[in-house]
């Protein structure tokens, strides 16, 4: 499956609003948010999340739990999603650091199925990524000391955790790093040849 991957696949058109920048992307669903971000001699200051303008773009799920992970650099932690009824959406975003955040389609129906998209959030571009349900999701540490956190619209249930492999030798994704830190559930997840979605 080919892999869309950076900036420069987004459609031409945005939305706009105040304080944000709002991108479609080539696979229908995810959104990169570019928030307005006011510098001044103190530092800076902006909105990561807004709900009546995150309402606006389209985005009316209801979070309910917030994740927060540290990384090294060189650690991926993924391909990682959540079975219906407990599917999550996910709003992504780098507090410190650097990550190559990457989601896979795994909705049978799509057009896309199979697909992925890479983009590198970080501290200093600041932005952040929507990953509605029926995306695996995982990232690629590219700094030491990497804070990365999520919103999520479904509380975390271990009974419906599910993944796939991150090298999936289909998929092509280019991670970025080499001899990456995993965990050993991670090592264990299914190829992408061997997976069967829940998102039918």
């Amino acid at each position: 499956f080919p892999h869309l991957c950076t900036l420069a696949f987004f459609f031409s058109f945005a939305i706009l609003s105040i304080h944000m920048e709002i991108k479609k992307i080539l696979i229908e669903g995810p959104l990169v948010i570019t928030p307005q971000v006011f510098h001044d001699s103190r530092g800076y200051f902006y909105e990561p999340y807004n709900k009546i303008k995150f309402i606006n773009a389209g985005i009316t799920d209801e979070f309910v739990q917030d994740n927060q992970s540290l990384s090294q650099k060189g650690a991926v932690r993924g391909l990682h999603f959540q079975s219906p009824p407990f599917a999550q959406g996910k709003l992504v975003r780098v507090v410190s650091g650097a990550v190559l955040d990457v989601i896979l389609d795994i909705r049978k129906s799509s057009p896309t199925y199979g697909q992925s998209f890479s983009i590198e959030l970080n501290a200093q571009n600041k932005l952040i990524l929507w990953v509605p349900t029926g995306f695996a999701h995982g990232f690629a540490t590219l700094e030491d000391n990497t804070l990365f956190q999520y919103k999520c619209t479904e509380i975390y249930n271990k009974a419906s955790e599910g993944g796939i492999l991150w090298n999936s030798p289909s998929l092509k994704i280019d991670w970025l790093v080499h001899n990456p830190i995993l965990s050993d559930k991670d090592i264990l997840l299914p190829d992408f040849e061997l997976f069967e979605t829940p998102f039918v």
